[in-house]
């Protein structure tokens, strides 16, 4: 399949399972030297594999790349497995960590997947100019990281599988906040 063709399929699904809402969050894909990425602003409900901004990652992010693009090209200097990064805003991995410690999954599957999931804690004054160093170091380390009050990061080999994991941790994030209600009655 086209890698742009699968990035909007992906970009999609992550607005109909509601992960992110009409236009937000971004995805990337690595293509050899230059990535594909979301534009800024983008629709998911109307973004075309067309829409979507070719970056070099030997250089500055291309006009109308996504607000994220250079923290994009940052995960892929930073890890040169890494063929797609994801962003992703799922209520409850946002919710769920809120407090800005990091998240460690109560259940099965996200105890498989992650051993944890670090919580960075990023001024949203300071988001551009931190956010780039500071998730791609982390993303060297983990799969999946989050931004304190913005979203989720996962970078991975494919976009499939970045797909898995950010639906993964908004399971396991889910299953917390239920056990949590529980524990109130």
């Amino acid at each position: 399949m086209d890698l742009r063709l699968d990035l909007v399929r992906h970009y999609r699904w992550l607005r109909h399972y509601g992960l992110n809402d009409s236009h937000s969050g971004n995805l990337s894909v690595r293509c050899g030297a230059h990535y594909w990425i979301t534009p800024t602003g983008a629709c998911a409900d109307t973004l075309e594999s067309d829409d979507l901004v070719r970056c070099a990652l030997d250089a500055p992010p291309a006009e109308g790349a996504s607000l994220d693009a250079a923290l994009h090209r940052q995960v892929y200097r930073h890890n040169p497995q890494a063929q797609a990064v994801m962003h992703s805003h799922g209520p409850y991995s946002t919710a769920m960590t809120l407090n800005g410690g990091d998240f460690l999954p109560a259940d099965f599957e996200g105890q498989y997947y992650f051993r944890r999931i670090p919580v960075l804690d990023i001024p949203y004054a300071e988001y551009l100019e931190r956010a780039p160093a500071a998730v791609a170091e982390t993303l060297a380390e983990y799969p999946v990281a989050v931004v304190r009050g913005h979203g989720v990061y996962v970078c991975a080999a494919n976009l499939n599988l970045a797909y898995k994991w950010t639906c993964s941790f908004e399971s396991s994030a889910r299953l917390a906040w239920l056990a949590g209600q529980l524990k109130d009655q």
